[in-house]
């Protein structure tokens, strides 16, 4: 059981019988009346974000989500499989599911998914990834007037981003899933 002065950035809870994320909160105590909370929450199923006000002192259950780590096997048609990492049991996710992570998808990797209620309601990707490059135009000498330029290079799951010139076809580079933005070019030794 939370209270509202228990809030914080990424506190999860349980309103209107579905979880929330708190992405923001704000403590206020006004010269007249009670004080209370104004809270910015991101629903954990929908992905809708909504602005609600509480009083200070309010209730509120913890939604009980659980993680797994679970290992991307293939998509057949529309549905994507994942392995529990434990029982080995499988689920399949449709695209709506995994649609902040679609660029991202690589077999064999392991993610995080969130159950809320015994049913995956999210998936999270690693951090960093290390992708090969399948597509990339080759570097031009002389291409770098302040020696920072860039170029497009297209990934094996489809995602397209911008690299160094000195990053060829072939290459294996990591990239931070958060941002989807190149780090660095990994050693394939």
């Amino acid at each position: 059981m939370f209270s509202t002065s228990d809030f914080k950035k990424g506190l999860r809870i349980l309103y209107k019988n579905e979880p929330y994320v708190v992405l923001d909160f704000q403590h206020v105590k006004p010269g007249k009346g009670g004080a209370f909370v104004r809270t910015k929450m991101r629903n954990l199923i929908t992905g809708f974000v909504r602005e609600e006000t509480f009083r200070s002192g309010e209730k509120f259950d913890d939604p009980s989500v659980e993680r797994k780590k679970m290992q991307y096997l293939y998509k057949d048609d529309a549905i994507y499989f994942f392995m529990d990492q434990e029982t080995f049991e499988q689920v399949g996710l449709n695209e709506n599911q995994l649609e902040d992570i679609l660029s991202f998808l690589k077999e064999e990797t392991v993610y995080e998914i969130l159950y809320f209620m015994g049913k995956p309601i999210s998936v999270t990707a690693p951090l960093f990834m290390e992708l090969k490059i399948v597509e990339a135009q080759p570097g031009v000498r002389g291409d770098t007037a302040k020696g920072g330029a860039t170029k497009p290079a297209t990934l094996e799951t489809g995602l397209v981003v911008q690299v160094p010139l000195f990053v060829n076809e072939g290459d294996t580079v990591r990239v931070d899933t958060r941002t989807s933005e190149y780090m660095e070019r990994v050693d394939s030794k």
